[in-house]
């Protein structure tokens, strides 16, 4: 049987060492980071915009951004949650930008969702692992509970798949506060235990 740590920890080497190539400023090593991390930062991008077209643009965003600030990372390490750091505020940026909401027919886009917990599931054209109906009318429901900052800690946790420590990167808050914010979020969602249930068979 595979040891999945020494996977990961030869990834995160291999990462590393394309990291410190692209901030001396090789750009086939970068080419190669934009590999490994396209899909992540494009479903982060679309999980918040709901449009395949904003979502490409803002991924080409992050990246070309990503290009000209690589060589003022202090930390190869934390190239990851610096990435998501400038993909979480390229979103918001682009919230801010776009005021008109958009909608198709009567119906809400998932940028509401995003900003307010009120889309409609059924506008949602999500990857296979996360498209049930059932499962987005249970995201819709419980996630306009949450405040914004423990929405954007919970989806970086179970949607973006971060760890404590870099989400903490992320939003520029401390691990402990990480911490309470996911405690709060999952307090309240816990209330619907079939949400959980949902959830397991949908990111499996």
């Amino acid at each position: 049987m595979p040891d999945l740590r020494e996977d990961k920890t030869g990834r995160d080497s291999h990462i590393e060492v394309l990291v410190k190539h692209a901030k001396s400023g090789n750009r086939y090593s970068f080419e190669k980071l934009i590999v490994i991390f396209q899909e992540d930062i494009f479903r982060m991008a679309y999980y918040r915009t709901g449009s395949h077209m904003d979502a490409e643009d803002l991924t080409q965003d992050i990246f070309t951004q990503a290009f000209r600030s690589i060589s003022r990372l202090k930390e190869v390490s934390h190239f990851k949650s610096w990435l998501y750091r400038i993909a979480v505020n390229r979103v918001h940026d682009f919230y801010k930008k776009k005021r008109v909401l958009v909608f198709l027919g009567s119906r809400d886009d998932l940028a509401d969702f995003y900003r307010n917990g009120t889309e409609d599931a059924e506008n949602i054209q999500a990857d296979d692992s996360l498209c049930r109906q059932e499962f987005w009318g249970h995201v819709r429901n419980l996630l306009k509970i949450l405040s914004r900052r423990e929405r954007e800690v919970f989806m970086l946790r179970f949607f973006d798949q971060l760890n404590i420590r870099e989400i903490s990167a992320v939003i520029n808050k401390s691990e402990s506060s990480v911490k309470t914010y996911l405690y709060r979020a999952l307090n309240k969602i816990k209330i619907d235990p079939e949400f959980f249930k949902i959830f397991e068979g949908e990111s499996g």
